[in-house]
């Protein structure tokens, strides 16, 4: 009996204490506890390694820039498809799977390049997916020569990226505080509407019995 009827009293006495915390502490405690969640995302997180090819579309002697240009667009629109990544795939190494994972196209409005941007945990790896979709895409536009009158040149070869372009555990951490910190202050807009309703009480009506006697004494 003692036990129980002391659990409530224990469960309203640590409630009383978290509501007389100043403000602040729960703007301190959400920063403290997303920065350290943050900073161990990236410490424990592989880090993610970027290289970048490029080629460009050069009209022939039937054609012209504009045609170049066009054709451009197109080439970017096909360079991860599976015809091309099926070649690919024998120069780098690894999967058609992971070339799609890993690899995405790009082009410009402007001019009639292509990028081939290509990812890995490895910094090696990176540049050799790269190297080898832009490969197999001038290949493609080579056999088709002859209908588009527009060929792929390569422009420059991707190399292997010294640092990683994945978040260090330094930015992870500021980020990780800026979302804890955001959610106390959001927990501190809730808090005061708790305390309002507990202030709020209505006010206790005698009961039955003692409004009798105390009319009974006058």
């Amino acid at each position: 009996m003692t036990d129980n009827s002391a659990r409530p009293h224990r469960r309203s006495s640590a409630l009383h204490r978290a509501r007389t915390l100043p403000p602040w502490s729960l703007l301190a405690a959400g920063a403290l506890a997303g920065g350290l969640l943050g900073g161990a995302y990236g410490a424990l997180k592989p880090p993610v390694y970027t290289a970048t090819a490029y080629v460009v579309a050069v009209p022939t002697e039937k054609s012209d820039p504009a045609s170049a240009l066009g054709f451009a667009q197109a080439y970017g629109r096909v360079a991860t498809q599976l015809a091309v990544l099926g070649d690919a795939q024998v120069w780098a190494g690894v999967p058609v799977k992971t070339l799609q994972g890993s690899v995405h196209a790009a082009t410009s409005p402007d001019a009639p390049m292509v990028s081939v941007t290509a990812t890995s945990s490895r910094p090696d790896l990176a540049a050799d997916m790269a190297n080898a979709v832009s490969r197999a895409l001038t290949r493609h536009a080579a056999g088709a020569k002859a209908t588009t009158n527009v060929e792929l040149e390569p422009f420059a070869r991707a190399v292997e990226p010294a640092e990683p372009s994945s978040a260090s555990p330094a930015v992870t951490a500021l980020v990780g505080a800026s979302a804890g910190g955001l959610l106390g202050g959001l927990l501190l807009l809730v808090r005061p509407k708790g305390d309002r309703r507990e202030t709020a009480r209505p006010a206790a009506v005698p009961s039955p019995a003692l409004a009798a006697d105390s009319h009974g004494t006058l």
